[in-house]
């Protein structure tokens, strides 16, 4: 039941996103259009009424003492946010900073139902604890309780604090009195306006689609409009093309004073989802390869491939955060192997998701990235020196 359920939610987000960017034709497409449309007026309303309240101080927010790094996009998803949060903590704690990565969880497995109820009967919810994805030591959690991303996080970094929690001052405030963190990183964190004091923002645009449709939600993919890039401190400019001109210029009139960083996700090696096994990316070249994924934009993945030297003879897409099942990479190795691949290939962020399996007649492999800057560099020692030494 609950696997279906899964499914019907995916199949839906998926129906959703293609009307979204206008894949869907017809009347009711249309219709659905201009009811999101409607929808995109009353949340962008929403927005201003929300920024409002915290300026005036009748919504209130919190200063925990630390330095507080929001680092988060203008878009829902596909910008490639994680690897930019695991380079800024990475060169903060190689410069002495006892760090913290708190999140939300997005699709974390929460508590069962009746616990979460009890606990509001009781009036227990703010007492209770963030999960702890790492203590800086060990991984506690596995990924469906952690969520992707915090999962990811806490195995590459493995000195780093990582909780999860949706209200982040209270895990903020427990990264500091029980880890002794003096550096909070908000994972997703731009739109998070509850914990402010010493902060800086890092906001993520995406070279490819810098904007989305330039609708907000529920119509397009935009969670604030363009021109609150004007809060941020400092930009990163994702998987660049070295064709940025116009972006950045657009980006400087919005924004005259944030420091812009260009980056590349640059591929490291592939590592065998089971056995743990590395192997240079030279392996990929000239041979038949399957790719297989579920997140916001594989297009961007599949084509790092084929730049890579890989022949792509299947590809399989689900929907972002998707969980797979062992049936599902069962029929993916019977389709590959038939187009006579010799492995399957996948995301870091997919191979946590993936299930134990029976029979493992194909190598599967995910490829280990991380972020490379290109342009801006002296920046982004900037911003890291800033909030070190500020």
């Amino acid at each position: 039941m609950r696997e279906q359920f899964r499914a019907w939610i995916e199949n839906l987000e998926t129906f959703v996103l293609e009307v979204i960017f206008e894949e869907r034709r017809g009347k009711r497409a249309a219709l659905l259009r201009a009811g999101l449309f409607l929808l995109s007026k009353i949340f962008a309303v929403a927005i201003k009424v929300r920024r409002f309240l915290y300026n005036v101080r009748i919504l209130r927010d919190s200063t925990l003492g630390v330095q507080v790094i929001a680092i988060g996009n203008l878009t829902v998803g596909g910008t490639g946010k994680t690897p930019v949060v695991e380079k800024f903590a990475r060169e903060l704690q190689n410069q002495g900073r006892k760090v913290a990565i708190l999140s939300r969880g997005y699709r974390s497995k929460p508590p069962p139902l009746w616990k979460r109820l009890w606990k509001k009967f009781l009036l227990r919810e703010e007492t209770t604890p963030p999960r702890v994805v790492s203590d800086g030591k060990s991984l506690l959690l596995d990924s469906e309780s952690a969520g992707d991303e915090p999962f990811m996080l806490a195995s590459n970094l493995k000195e780093v604090v990582v909780l999860v929690d949706k209200d982040r001052v209270k895990s903020g405030r427990y990264a500091i009195e029980k880890f002794g963190c003096d550096t909070l990183l908000l994972d997703d964190g731009f739109q998070y306006w509850k914990l402010r004091g010493r902060r800086r923002d890092i906001v993520l645009i995406d070279c490819q689609e810098p904007f989305g449709n330039q609708h907000l939600l529920p119509r397009g993919t935009l969670r604030e409009p363009p021109s609150h890039l004007a809060r941020a401190n400092t930009i990163f400019i994702t998987k660049s093309n070295g064709n940025t001109a116009a972006l950045r210029a657009q980006i400087t009139q919005l924004n005259p004073h944030a420091g812009i960083i260009e980056c590349i996700h640059h591929p490291l090696y592939l590592e065998d989802i089971f056995t743990g096994d590395r192997h240079e990316l030279n392996e990929l070249v000239g041979q038949k390869v399957a790719a297989l994924s579920g997140i916001a934009q594989p297009e961007s993945f599949e084509e790092s491939l084929s730049k890579l030297g890989a022949e792509l003879v299947y590809t399989k897409r689900f929907a972002d955060h998707h969980r797979f099942t062992q049936q599902e990479v069962l029929n993916a190795i019977n389709r590959s192997k038939k187009r006579q691949a010799r492995f399957i290939i996948t995301t870091q962020k997919d191979a946590v998701r993936f299930p134990r399996l029976d029979r493992r007649d194909l190598r599967i492999y995910f490829m280990r990235v991380e972020i490379q800057i290109i342009s801006g560099a002296s920046d982004f020692h900037d911003c890291v020196r800033q909030i070190c030494f500020r």
